[in-house]
């Protein structure tokens, strides 16, 4: 019933081999129909291949090969490394092949709150009319349907009844409220309209759960990407102000913004000068200064300043309300585990039809038969199992948490793989001055430092701003200097008075002839501890060496012990970093293995290399350089502040924050989220069967059967709405 670790996509097996001739299967090939005239080619470009036949409907190629030049082990090797060219377009296709058929999937309906509340109500008060009445129901059929119970049933069940029929019609085949529909009519053919009643008002109850937990989903969703304003300034053409509702604006208004205020609005500045803090769409860490005509983005905030923005999108055309309306459709991707519910569900629902006509057949009491109908397995284990899939999604959404689909809960709730990229994302991303070693006791830090941040001053490298960040950080000024001149690969250097300043790598020091003898013991120190070495001089003499180092993000450690403890036993370091610095990064975080100086193309190659093995990856990355990774791991994390389009895009969970204990900590929800489903399969199993064995043998009456069935699927519900509550406190 619930979900196994598929077979290696692009793995290749022998089904049947003769000498010089073999056949070879390998399930990627159905995918890979617009390329089979090119693996043939590639296959026969071999001096060892006679020919190749590619078959997409069985998923195997044939090949005829020279015996004396190769044998079938190596055949087979040649294969694999000749398709494995191809398994980014497999994957792929699989991906897009698998997520149409997840939205072609009947979806739960879904009313709203209020209908739902009114449709209780009614219910309910009928109830209760008719239990006060307490009279003979009608012995005609046609009285049976007169009475006030009958019409309010038959009224409130139209719904479900147009739904049974059309899927009898429609499909062939029956679904939940076509047995539904049954056990309603059946009960008022009977005269136990008040039962047809009861099954109306229990599945109202629960379906209200449902949709309250769907609903509270899409709120927090909607919260945690708001643009925070709902009313702005906009400004008249004749000068004044005025304060209106944000969904009042227009495409061609001016807005104004102030400090501290959200921008509501996608456009441009016709005037004003601020500091725009837009990490929420660009993933800019620093405040973005904009001017006339810079293009500005709603969601993002004003840090100081005041601008007067002329509005080019509005309301649901902004890129924030975007991500948003894209998320709300993410969500509804079904995990697994919801279409297993759904497909047991249905196939359970012919069997109450037959179990009603056997017991028919066997007892010849009607009633017996419409406790077959009443009591069924589909609206316990479909309702709880979305009610527990959204209320986790809800809980992740106020925890900062925001996953785009059940089925990416259920996959993290299983992985054992989790890559980890290292720049910000292990490591904060912004590289600081670790260690500073002065040539001699004439040299100071100070003047070491500022030396350093004359050269550096115009440069945008990571390292130059990490010097410049300490040198201003201490406030010193830098010194007057000339104009920099950049080496490429090797440093900078520049004038400061009569001085040449250099700053760079040990090579750029031995071309520029400066002996570095003195500090070669503390450089290499400095290296062996994952430092990124810049040495300083001033003229032909060395004034020091500088340790940059972009230092790991705290608890991350904690973060990874934890994962361990949840069952991650597979843990790798993916980064574009040198050999070295991956090293001592996967060592101190006691990773199983890294892999270094792979370009983010190669990390989604290293990521479908890993699928082919059969395995289930999780990446975590900071959603932006990292991105085809992201999107070709089974569940993608994005983790920090810069939750870009991009990033929303490519991963399937972004944690918004830059708290490393997040990620077990969403790892224990999915667990605790899937423990709840089977909790629920368990239980509804077992109390309908129960139901149906006492209701066969005339046990439970008709309205005792449906108080049984109605009543477990609201304990179902409920205890999936349990998960609505769940602490995702970080410290445990």
């Amino acid at each position: 019933m619930f979900s196994s670790k598929p077979l290696p996509l692009m793995s290749c097996q022998v089904r049947h081999s003769l000498p010089g001739r073999m056949r070879v299967d390998c399930r990627g090939l159905k995918y890979l129909k617009a390329h089979a005239g090119e693996i043939v080619a590639a296959l026969e470009d071999s001096v060892t291949v006679k020919s190749a036949k590619v078959s997409i409907v069985t998923a195997n190629v044939l090949i005829e090969f020279h015996v004396e030049q190769a044998s079938p082990d190596e055949v087979l090797e040649q294969v694999n490394s000749t398709l494995a060219t191809w398994s980014l377009d497999a994957f792929k296709t699989e991906r897009e092949t698998k997520h149409a058929l997840t939205l072609q999937e009947r979806r739960l309906q879904e009313a709203t709150i209020g209908e739902m509340v009114q449709r209780i109500g009614a219910t309910a008060a009928t109830l209760a009319f008719s239990w006060l009445r307490r009279g003979a129901v009608p012995a005609s059929p046609l009285g049976r349907f007169l009475n006030m119970p009958a019409l309010t049933a038959l009224t409130l069940s139209a719904p479900i009844l147009k739904s049974g029929m059309r899927s009898l019609l429609t499909h062939g085949r029956p679904n939940a409220d076509t047995l539904s529909s049954s056990a309603i009519v059946a009960s008022m053919v009977t005269g136990q309209s008040v039962s047809a009643l009861t099954i109306i008002l229990l599945a109202d109850v629960a379906e209200l759960l449902t949709a309250y937990t769907m609903d509270r989903t899409r709120r927090a969703i909607r919260n945690m990407l708001s643009v925070g304003e709902e009313v702005v300034w906009r400004l008249r053409d004749d000068g004044s102000e005025e304060r209106v509702a944000l969904e009042s604006l227009e495409a061609g208004d001016r807005v104004i913004a102030h400090t501290g205020e959200k921008i509501s609005v996608d456009g441009s500045v016709e005037t004003g000068d601020a500091a725009i803090d837009q990490a929420s769409i660009t993933g800019e860490f620093m405040p973005v200064r904009k001017q006339e005509r810079d293009e500005v983005f709603a969601g993002t905030v004003v840090k100081s300043g005041r601008l007067v923005i002329r509005a080019e999108k509005v309301g649901d055309r902004t890129a924030v309300a975007r991500i948003i309306n894209m998320v709300e459709e993410a969500a509804h991707r079904k995990a697994a585990v919801q279409s297993a519910a759904d497909r047991f569900s249905a196939q359970f629902i012919p069997v109450n039809f037959a179990l009603a006509v056997l017991v028919y057949l066997i007892t010849g009491r009607a009633t017996r038969a419409i406790n077959m109908l009443i009591i069924d397995y589909s609206c316990g284990v479909r309702l709880s199992t979305a009610t527990a899939l959204s209320a986790a999604i809800c809980t992740a959404a106020r925890n900062g948490v925001l996953v785009k689909g059940s089925n990416y809960l259920e996959l993290l709730s299983e992985t054992e793989t989790v890559i980890f990229d290292k720049t910000g994302t292990l490591t904060e991303g912004r590289p600081v001055v670790q260690s500073v070693v002065c040539a001699d006791g004439e040299i100071s830090e100070r003047e070491l430092l500022t030396m350093a941040a004359a050269a550096e001053e115009a440069s945008n490298h990571p390292m130059a701003l990490a010097v410049l960040d300490r040198v201003k950080r201490a406030g010193w000024p830098v010194p007057r200097h000339a104009d920099h001149q950049t080496h490429t690969a090797r440093g900078v250097s520049t004038r400061v008075g009569n001085s040449v300043v250099r700053v760079g790598s040990q090579r750029f020091m031995k071309e520029s002839g400066v002996p570095l003898e003195p500090l070669y013991d503390q450089a290499h120190r400095i290296a062996r501890k994952g430092e990124n070495v810049l040495y300083v001089s001033r003229d032909d003499r060395l004034m020091g060496v500088l340790g940059i180092q972009d230092i790991l993000r705290d608890d991350m450690k904690k973060s990874l012990n934890r994962m361990r403890h949840l069952g991650v036993d597979d843990i790798v370091l993916l980064t574009g970093d040198v050999e070295q610095h991956a090293e001592i990064v996967a060592s101190r975080m006691a990773m199983d293995r890294y892999h270094a100086e792979v370009m983010p193309d190669e990390k989604a190659e290293t990521v479908l290399r890993l699928q082919s093995r059969g395995l289930q990856v999780v990446m975590v990355g900071d959603g932006i350089n990292d991105a085809p990774a992201l999107a070709y791991a089974d569940v993608g994390i994005a983790m920090g502040t810069a939750r870009t389009d991009v990033a929303m895009e490519a991963a399937d969970i972004t944690i918004t924050g830059d708290d490393p204990l997040m990620i077990p900590s969403v790892v224990r929800l999915s667990q605790k989220t899937m423990g709840i489903v089977r909790q629920n399969f368990a239980t509804a199993i077992t109390v309908n069967t129960l139901g149906l064995m006492l209701g066969s043998v005339g046990v439970l009456p008709v309205f005792w059967g449906a108080v049984l069935h109605n009543s477990c699927t609201v304990a179902v519900v409920l205890n999936s709405s349990r998960l609505l509550t769940h602490d995702m406190d970080k410290r445990v």
